[in-house]
C-alpha cells in the first residue's frame, strides 16, 4: 500500500476481518439462533433449544479440534460458561427474563444453550487478544482486576436485596483501566487505544447481538412476551460490567506472558523476536 490513506483503508479492512474472525464462535451461535427461529420444523423430534445445545457443543469441539481455540482459552471459556449459567439460574428465578420454549436439556428454567452465549463472549476476548497480538501500557495489577471482577459479579446478585452499586463499579472500571492503553496490531504495526474505549465498543456490539437473540425469540425480557422491541440501553451497562469479568479471566491466562510497556522500542523488540 502506498500513501497514508490507502494504508489506513487497508488497515481498516484488515481490522474488520480480524474482528469477524475473533467473533467466530459468537457469530456461529447467532446464526444458529436465527436459522432455527426462521426455519426450525414445528414437529421436529428434538426441541429447538435442545438442538441449539447440540449445535453449540459441536461448534466448540470443532474449534478445539482445528486449533482455532487453545486448550487454555477453552478453560477460561468453560469458567465463564459456568459463572454465566449460575447467574442465569438466579436471574430467571427473579423474573429478569424468560425462555419461552420447552426443552429437555435444561436446569430448572434455564436451557443449557444459554451458557454458550456467555462462553461466546469469553471466546471472543480470548481470540481477539491473540489475533491482534495485544500489548498494554500501564496494565493494572491482576489482583486489583480480580477484586473489581468479584465485586461486579456479586452485585449482579446482591442488588435484588441491597442498593445497586453499579455506578460505583462503573467508576471503579475507569479508575482501574482508565490509565491503560491497549496496543493492537491490525496489520504490521501496533495501534493504541484507551482500554476503556475498547470495553465500550465491545459492550455495544454485544448489545447488538442481544437484540438479534431476543428477535430470534431465544429469550425474552419483560414486555417482549407479546412482541419484540429493542433491548433497553440499560443492558449495555450490564454487558460492559459482565465483560470485565471475562477480560480478567483471559488476563489470568496471559499472566505469564509479556504484557508490555508500549512504545516503538517495545514494538520493535517484539517484531525482531518473532522474526
Amino acid at each position: 500500500m502506498r500513501g497514508p490513506w490507502s494504508l489506513a483503508a487497508f488497515e481498516f479492512v484488515s481490522f474488520g476481518i480480524k474482528q469477524g474472525w475473533a467473533c467466530l464462535f459468537g457469530g456461529a451461535m447467532l446464526g444458529l439462533l436465527l436459522v432455527t427461529f426462521l426455519w426450525y420444523p414445528e414437529r421436529a423430534p428434538v426441541s429447538r433449544y435442545d438442538f441449539l445445545v447440540i449445535g453449540a457443543v459441536l461448534i466448540q469441539v470443532l474449534m478445539l479440534w482445528t486449533g482455532l481455540e487453545t486448550l487454555e482459552e477453552a478453560k477460561v471459556i468453560l469458567v465463564f460458561h459456568i459463572t454465566g449459567t449460575i447467574m442465569e439460574l438466579f436471574k430467571t428465578a427473579h423474573g429478569s427474563w424468560i425462555y419461552p420454549e420447552e426443552s429437555v436439556l435444561r436446569i430448572g428454567a434455564v436451557p443449557l444453550f444459554t451458557g454458550f452465549m456467555y462462553a461466546a463472549v469469553g471466546s471472543y476476548l480470548a481470540r481477539v487478544w491473540r489475533i491482534f497480538d495485544f500489548r498494554f501500557d500501564r496494565f493494572p495489577p491482576l489482583w486489583i482486576q480480580g477484586v473489581l471482577a468479584a465485586a461486579i459479579y456479586v452485585n449482579f446478585f446482591a442488588h435484588h436485596w441491597l442498593p445497586d452499586v453499579r455506578l460505583a463499579l462503573f467508576a471503579g472500571t475507569v479508575v482501574v483501566y482508565g490509565p491503560c492503553l491497549v496496543r493492537f496490531r491490525p496489520d504490521r504495526h501496533h495501534r493504541p487505544m484507551p482500554l476503556v474505549v475498547g470495553f465500550l465498543l465491545v459492550a455495544l456490539f454485544i448489545w447488538f447481538a442481544e437484540n438479534i437473540g431476543t428477535f430470534a425469540r431465544a429469550w425474552a425480557y419483560p414486555g417482549q412476551e407479546d412482541g419484540w422491541h429493542p433491548v433497553s440501553l440499560s443492558k449495555l451497562g450490564s454487558w460492559y460490567l459482565l465483560m470485565i469479568i471475562s477480560f480478567v479471566l483471559v488476563a489470568a491466562v496471559h499472566r505469564g506472558s509479556q504484557w508490555g510497556t508500549g512504545g516503538p522500542s517495545h514494538e520493535n523488540h517484539q517484531t525482531s523476536r518473532r522474526q
